[in-house]
């Protein structure tokens, strides 16, 4: 059962509604407060996941080659092209507001497509274990809220594609579990928590980084921490 997928859009549905009717009594200066306290929740989320790590070498060299390919693949430059064509069809009143729409694409990546989403779908389809989309789902709730007082409802909506990719990940995710092992689950989880680190840093602004570009590293870490268990660490 996808509890946390659940329970995550709900709190972007919620936290979209209660900002489109009360964002315009948010000051400003506690929004900045909360997102500054977004990314501090983020990072923290990080650094319990880190400290799982079994095979330091293999995460290290997943996420710098998923870095690479994501970067050669331009995923986040596709991403946020993807978004402003579901924009011109799906919220065609908002074409002719260039700050909007760029608002409503960052908006669709934290939500749809951001390190945090995909790693706790995965997460939570492999063992059950819905804490990471838990945790998210109240970070969501208060993120969607900030964005709604400039987007209004339109924030509620983008729960709907938010649903659909992490329920797709969730059931992929029960394929692959057969195929694991501890060590290689402990390694994932690990460098998923290097992804949600480099999210709460983006989220305080001390290093924006192409998060989506890190994707393919959640796609390598698992092969490579096998490679490294079984081939690599008998001859060190």
């Amino acid at each position: 059962m996808p509890i946390g997928i659940i329970v995550t859009v709900i709190a972007v549905v919620i936290g979209g509604l209660l900002g489109t009717a009360l964002g315009h009594k948010l000051p400003e200066r506690i929004k900045t407060l909360l997102n500054m306290t977004f990314g501090i929740c983020g990072m923290t989320m990080g650094i319990t996941s880190i400290i799982l790590i079994r095979n330091m070498p293999a995460v290290f060299l997943s996420v710098i080659l998923g870095a690479a390919i994501g970067s050669w693949l331009k995923l986040t430059e596709r991403i946020r092209n993807g978004a402003t064509k579901l924009i011109a069809k799906v919220f065609p009143s908002n074409q002719s507001e260039e700050s909007d729409n760029s608002l409503l694409i960052t908006a669709i990546v934290l939500f749809c497509v951001s390190g945090p989403g995909i790693y706790g779908s995965l997460v939570s389809g492999m063992d059950g274990d819905h804490s990471i989309l838990l945790a998210k789902s109240v970070l969501d709730l208060f993120t969607a809220a900030i964005f709604a007082c400039e987007l209004k409802q339109t924030t509620s909506l983008i729960a709907v594609p938010q649903l659909i990719i992490m329920l797709a990940l969730f059931f992929s995710a029960k394929l692959i579990f057969p195929l694991t092992t501890e060590v290689m689950i402990a390694d994932f989880r690990a460098c998923g928590g290097l992804l949600l680190l480099a999210t709460g840093l983006t989220i305080l602004k001390v290093k924006i980084f192409p998060l989506a570009d890190l994707i393919p590293a959640m796609i390598l870490v698992m092969p490579i921490s096998s490679l490294w268990t079984n081939y690599i660490a008998p001859l060190l």
